[in-house]
């Protein structure tokens, strides 16, 4: 099994960093071009929605980026800081009246991206799970 960890402060630009990340253990865990976007995408939109929403921006708070390789199992876990919130009242970005919004699609777009998603610590942890071909 191999591990990798990274730890940023809560600034939006850090982004990169994340993006950096995930583009040099690409090589290392085998990360296939078919489920590289979808990581990439996950990923940023996750440790994005901890910065913003989780950590509010507080750059003295950090995020944490874990990825554990388990066989063909991709484990990548985001945590912050903050305060939680409770994943199974979102509203649907799907309904009529949420279409028009710029926002509130992150976490339906992960879901539909990952082929597992939990949280845990009351919403300041989520696990975010890939199966390689």
């Amino acid at each position: 099994m191999a591990e990798f960890n990274i730890q940023i402060p809560s600034i939006i630009e850090n982004i990169r960093v994340i993006e950096s990340f995930i583009d040099n253990v690409k090589d290392k865990v085998h990360i296939t071009d078919d489920i590289y976007g979808n990581i990439m995408i996950s990923v940023t939109e996750s440790v994005t929605n901890a910065i913003k929403h989780g950590n509010k921006e507080d750059s003295k708070k950090t995020v944490t980026l874990n990825l554990k390789v388990e066989g063909k199992n991709l484990h990548f876990s985001v945590e912050d800081q903050g305060e939680g919130f409770n994943h199974e009242i979102l509203p649907d970005p799907t309904a009529p009246e949420n279409l028009e919004k710029t926002s509130g699609r992150g976490i339906f777009i992960i879901k539909s991206l990952c082929d597992d998603v939990s949280f845990e610590n009351e919403g300041r942890k989520v696990n975010l799970t890939f199966v390689t071909a």
